[in-house]
């Protein structure tokens, strides 16, 4: 098995725990003739892929460049694709993600090609029937940089993007440089791995639902595992962070999509998000979204309500609108707990199962089209069944192995980090 060759470059962005950053300093010039950004390095700091900019400029110069990038895509407080422009990089498209590349897309909403207003640059959506870049979209590049904010879980898309930009790139003979960031879930390793049944838009590959990596590491099983289509390997470049171990807490310095708003709502998305193949809200269409969990059926179970509402760019037409939710509130849930028992938390999938009156509706997903199949965020079928047999946590969890313990020790090969 053949590992692709990562470069190690610090970059600056916050600390969950140590927030203050060093001041930056931006030379006049460097070998290439672009400008770079030079980066206080502490011993205490964690450091991302992207600000190091004179790590990787010398590999940008004289070269046609396609970003791949989203409102996380930062150096320092400027957007990446701002930032490299001014240092002289000829960026010539932007692909962006679900969402798009300014962010303002509800999930799932469908993102048009269009002009970047700013910057005056093509930006092509990677989102819906184009997932993959065509010939036609990379002929006028000569390299690609990633770089985007992941959050370390299976369903969520944005390694789904990046597995098809790999593809792209080793079909059509491109670079790709991939400018690395922390996992902020990225301390434990949990759930099912994905049957292969159940391939979908939110689970491409077998892993579990919280699978450890950064995107780097992704991208190194991706090529490692020879997941991608007919077995091609793309040429990666990893820009790595500098100063970090997969423990260390990360506090995001940008919300990494419309409804993961606050560094809570990241930390609980990797349980909470499994509520979307339920007939319950997560929070969608409040300011809080995957901090709380309701639906009006649990009226008079539980008194703290919360009532969804249509908001543009969040959640145009959320699940149970207009009317009071009854459940939990999690906006204050002492997240140590999470980092303490590095596990997802199915003590509130079997509470709110066992409390819903009609539970023939709990896991309907032809109820609303808000609501996602459960089987295919779990990426089992079997949870479901679970639950519904009324099996304890211990007994579901007992259920993942052998499967969780042998990607444990496969995810080893491409850890580029403690």
């Amino acid at each position: 098995m053949k590992l692709s060759s990562s470069i190690i470059l610090p970059v600056c962005l916050a600390m969950f725990s140590l927030q203050a950053c060093a001041n930056s300093k931006i030379n006049d010039s460097d070998s290439s003739g672009l400008k770079p950004a030079v980066q206080k390095i502490t011993n205490y700091k964690i450091l991302t892929g992207a600000a190091q900019t004179e790590k990787y400029l010398p590999l940008l110069q004289g070269k046609r460049v396609g970003m791949v990038v989203n409102p996380t895509s930062v150096i320092n407080e400027t957007t990446s694709v701002d930032s490299l422009l001014k240092r002289g990089v000829n960026i010539v498209k932007i692909f962006g993600p679900e969402h798009g590349f300014r962010g303002d897309a509800s999930a799932g909403i469908k993102v048009d090609d269009a002009i970047d207003q700013k910057t005056g640059i093509k930006a092509v959506s990677l989102y819906g029937k184009h997932e993959i870049p065509t010939p036609a979209d990379l002929a006028d590049v000569d390299i690609m940089v990633f770089d985007i904010q992941d959050v370390g879980v299976r369903f969520y898309t944005y390694i789904n993007t990046l597995q098809y930009v790999m593809q792209a790139c080793a079909e059509n003979k491109k670079e790709l440089i991939i400018l690395d960031r922390p996992n902020p879930n990225g301390f434990y390793i949990d759930g099912p791995i994905l049957d292969s049944r159940l391939v979908s838009g939110i689970g491409l590959k077998p892993i579990p639902i919280v699978h450890g990596l950064t995107v780097g590491e992704y991208a190194q099983m991706l090529n490692g595992e020879s997941w991608l289509k007919n077995k091609v390997e793309c040429k990666i470049t990893i820009i790595k962070v500098a100063n970090y171990t997969h423990d260390m807490p990360y506090d995001l310095p940008v919300k990494p999509s419309p409804n993961l708003n606050t560094q809570q709502s990241i930390l609980l998305y990797p349980t909470l998000c499994l509520f979307e193949g339920t007939y319950l809200s997560q929070g969608r269409g409040t300011q809080f979204p995957f901090t709380v969990l309701g639906a009006p059926a649990l009226k008079g179970k539980y008194s703290f309500s919360f009532t969804p509402k249509s908001i543009k760019g969040m959640a145009e037409t959320p699940l149970h609108q207009n009317q009071e939710c009854y459940g939990l509130d999690l906006r204050n849930y002492n997240i140590s707990n999470l980092r303490k028992d590095k596990v997802l938390n199915l003590k509130w999938l079997i509470e709110l199962y066992q409390a819903y009156p009609d539970k023939a509706d709990f896991f309907n997903f032809k109820l609303s089209k808000q609501m996602n199949n459960f089987d295919k965020l779990a990426g089992v079928y079997s949870l479901k069944e679970q639950i519904i047999a009324g099996k304890s946590e211990k007994e579901i969890r007992a259920s993942w192995e052998p499967g969780l313990s042998q990607y444990k020790k496969m995810r080893k090969k491409y850890l580029l980090y403690p």
